[in-house]
């Protein structure tokens, strides 16, 4: 009992006792203004409890969310969104989940809270307990990336299993560090960002579907993937190596593409004008044996007037390119004054 602290019978010098007070409020002393006194607070308590019940008989369930309705503890059910009643007094309680929200975990980075319209920001905190990772050519790589992902059953995801959030981000780095685990670092930096994003996706779906998780799996998105910074500068060597062989190769591969052609076209080419000239010869000799069958079986026929054809058509041809002829005989004029005959005879003519 807690009782006043009284000094020497100077009067109450601390709280008064609590059943006494209980008693006044309600009536249990005697007279009229004590039985008052306890009916208004009967009454002043049934307000209470009126009030009380009607707060808690609606809520309201917003366009992106979902409730869980519990009675006693037991799940009776999914409401959609709007008002809705339900027992007052606590019996039945509320869980909302964001059902229609897409939701996400970020690894190896955190996004700050930032306000409507201003571009966001990211922690200088380092998270190298979740983005450092070994490729499968024993390599350091940095891997930044998000799971984005939404709540397909809120009860699954409220009571299948103890921390889902939890296990979603202890899925998401296994099979992460796996996929990147088999993979050479050259490629997880450059050509295999969409293979490793697609597999983590399906991987990760796979096995929340195995538990019963009630989490539908978006996207996986690779952020930043680069080599840790005490690698940094080894690291853009290699590459800068790399980057010449692959430039040297190409340069070679284009030589070669160009050689080879033109190789190709000339031997086909002289192939052609080899082929042209056989079919020349052969056409050409053929002409001048049939020529020389038809000349012989003339001079068979005739062979004093195939010779004197012959013999003209021969000067016929030989003549007009020898040009000036003397013919000197003994006894005769000497041939200078007749040097210039032609020569006038051509001159006339024109």
């Amino acid at each position: 009992m807690i009782q006043s602290v009284k000094d020497d019978g100077r009067g109450p010098s601390g709280p008064p006792d609590l059943f006494e007070l209980i008693k006044k409020l309600t009536g249990g002393g005697r007279g009229p203004s004590r039985g008052k006194l306890g009916g208004g607070f009967i009454g002043v308590l049934l307000v209470i409890l009126l009030v009380w019940g009607a707060m808690t008989s609606f809520y309201t369930v917003q366009p992106e969310q979902r409730a869980v309705v519990k009675r006693f503890g037991s799940v009776k059910g999914i409401t959609d969104p709007g008002l809705h009643f339900k027992i007052p007094f606590g019996i039945d309680q509320i869980q909302l989940v964001a059902t229609e929200r897409v939701l996400k975990q970020e690894f190896g980075f955190r996004t700050r809270g930032t306000r409507q319209g201003e571009s966001s920001t990211y922690s200088a905190a380092e998270f190298e307990d979740e983005s450092l990772m070994l490729t499968g050519d024993l390599n350091m790589i940095d891997v930044e990336w998000v799971v984005q992902y939404r709540i397909e059953d809120p009860i699954k995801f409220l009571y299948q299993m103890r921390e889902p959030t939890r296990t979603l981000r202890d899925i998401s780095e296994s099979v992460m560090r796996r996929i990147v685990g088999n993979m050479l670092g050259s490629e997880v930096l450059t050509i295999g960002r969409v293979e490793i994003q697609q597999k983590a996706g399906d991987e990760i779906q796979e096995i929340l579907n195995q538990y019963d998780a009630g989490i539908r799996i978006s996207t996986v998105e690779m952020q930043d993937v680069v080599p840790p910074p005490a690698v940094q500068p080894a690291f853009n060597e290699v590459n800068e190596a790399r980057q010449e062989r692959e430039r040297m190769i190409n340069e070679a591969q284009k030589r070669v593409n160009q050689e080879i052609p033109n190789a190709e076209g000339a031997a086909l080419r002289t192939v052609a004008e080899a082929e042209g000239y056989a079919t020349e010869r052969v056409n050409r000799a053929d002409g001048e044996s049939t020529r020389f069958s038809a000349v012989l079986r003339e001079y068979q026929q005739a062979p004093t007037v195939t010779r004197s054809r012959l013999y003209l058509e021969t000067l016929n041809e030989i003549l007009p390119n020898i040009g000036q002829i003397l013919v000197v005989q003994d006894g005769q004029v000497g041939p200078l004054p007749l040097i210039d005959v032609n020569r006038k005879t051509i001159g006339g003519d024109k």
